[in-house]
């Protein structure tokens, strides 16, 4: 079963935002196996970008979501998953930086820069996001229908 692990800087405070990514990592519980790192909020990126390094586990593919990486669709990003199953990738990794954005040593480092809107968004919102992406992606890889 794929491993999904989200490391991120700073903690979920709000409680609807934590009840909505905990709904998609239930949802998620039956396709993969996902978890969660969070990292304490530091006064440098580059002190959070170290603890962020740490966090991620040792083999996993790593995503780093990056206003200048790559963007896809949720069919692409569906495809993108797929492929890497198939090459045998087992655990996949994706960094999300803190409020002052990913120490630019992340992205130089990960095996792909994923920019999932060209928006800025919260680091919380971005974990539901991701989630939610993922989750989709996961239903379509099913051959299941998820379009609400």
């Amino acid at each position: 079963m794929l491993k999904i692990t989200v490391c991120a800087v700073g903690t979920i405070k709000e409680k609807y935002m934590r009840e909505a990514i905990d709904d998609y990592a239930k949802r998620l519980s039956r396709k993969c196996k996902v978890s969660f790192v969070e990292v304490k909020e530091c006064p440098t990126v580059s002190e959070e970008g170290a603890l962020l390094k740490k966090a991620i586990p040792s083999g996993a593919f790593v995503i780093a979501l990056d206003l200048k990486g790559k963007m896809m669709g949720s069919e692409e990003l569906a495809e993108f998953i797929d492929a890497k199953l198939t090459e045998g990738v087992s655990c996949i990794a994706f960094v999300i930086g803190g409020s002052d954005g990913l120490d630019r040593t992340i992205p130089a480092a990960a095996d792909l820069s994923l920019c999932l809107s060209k928006m800025t968004f919260t680091h919380q919102m971005t974990r539901l996001i991701l989630l939610e992406q993922i989750y989709r992606a996961m239903k379509i890889n099913s051959g299941e229908k998820y379009h609400k």
